[in-house]
């Protein structure tokens, strides 16, 4: 799965949310010992930065939530309303 094509089709407005939502999950998830170390550390870098809610702190976390949950990552973008890409997610994460 493309995870910045996924992200580019989110909406601008809706990014800052879903950023939120996807370090919660991230943070609350018990699956972290799935967690690859250069992947926390991009992004513990976009955080200081400042840059979470960028299509590149985006592609980060969204590849970082279907590691770790990827059921609750399709949970998130339905709850949020956009269910074509949490199909598209779907999709991509069968093949």
């Amino acid at each position: 799965m493309d995870y910045r094509t996924v992200v580019e089709s989110v909406p601008p407005a809706k990014r800052v949310m879903l950023s939120d939502k996807l370090v919660d999950l991230i943070l609350t998830s018990k699956n972290d010992d799935k967690m690859p170390s250069h992947l926390a550390s991009t992004i513990l870098r976009n955080w200081q930065q400042d840059v979470l809610e960028s299509e590149s702190g985006l592609t980060t976390l969204l590849e970082a939530s279907l590691l770790l949950e990827p059921e609750k990552t399709v949970t998130v973008f339905t709850e949020m309303e956009m269910t074509s890409i949490a199909d598209q997610i779907k999709e991509g994460s069968k093949a």
